[in-house]
């Protein structure tokens, strides 16, 4: 038996405090995360986030094959598509000649972060020059999915009947890597009897 609680804070300063907790009563696997989508333009049908950009504080990431599986490689991002160390637009890279972009349809990979576990640091920022927002995100998990909407088709209907349709929003999943309990080597996300599993993301936003 697994016991979980997420509490969700909304912060007086404009933030989304989401913190994880779980116990179990037998050794098992947890991996928490949310799939919240962004669009930090408020206009979702005529903003694609390939026009916002995107920091990412992470010098590796983890490669994926076609089945978007992890490889089990930890890849430096150094010249690559995969480099958000300075902040860059998102769409200038989504669609380019790489293997691993082809893979994952554009960006849906695991980077890994360099804020080793101190939730104060930033892990990740985005910015949509059309409306000056800032979208912060601070964790202290190992790892961020970064999801760019790649399989955004028009079938998720958000707020007021808006559709989502090709990657009109973006995801910042905090997380362990993925397939880590097939990979030894990587950071457990192993829970067993008497120990208690923690979890916790910030999203704080602002206006540039």
């Amino acid at each position: 038996k697994v016991t979980a609680d997420v509490t969700f804070t909304l912060t007086e300063d404009n933030a989304i405090d989401i913190r994880y907790s779980a116990t179990t009563d037998a050794p098992t696997i947890i991996n928490m995360t949310n799939h919240s989508y962004f669009n930090l333009s408020g206009d979702p049908a005529n903003h694609q986030i390939t026009a916002d950009s995107l920091y990412i504080n992470a010098s590796n990431y983890t490669p994926v094959d076609s089945t978007f599986m992890t490889t089990g490689e930890i890849a430096s991002v150094e010249g690559t598509p995969f480099d958000f160390r300075k902040m860059k637009l998102i769409g200038g890279d989504i669609d380019s000649d790489n293997e691993q972009v082809r893979n994952g349809h554009g960006f849906d990979h695991n980077w890994v972060l360099d804020t080793k576990g101190d939730d104060t640091v930033l892990a990740a920022e985005v910015y949509c020059p059309e409306t000056g927002i800032v979208l912060k995100e601070y964790t202290n998990e190992p790892g961020v999915q970064v999801y760019a909407g790649n399989f955004l088709d028009g079938s998720v209907t958000g707020k007021k009947g808006v559709v989502y349709g090709h990657r009109t929003a973006i995801c910042l999943e905090s997380q362990k890597y993925p397939d880590t309990p097939n990979k030894p080597e990587w950071p457990s996300a192993v829970l067993r009897p008497g120990e208690t599993y923690t979890s916790h993301c910030v999203f704080a936003f602002s206006v540039r």
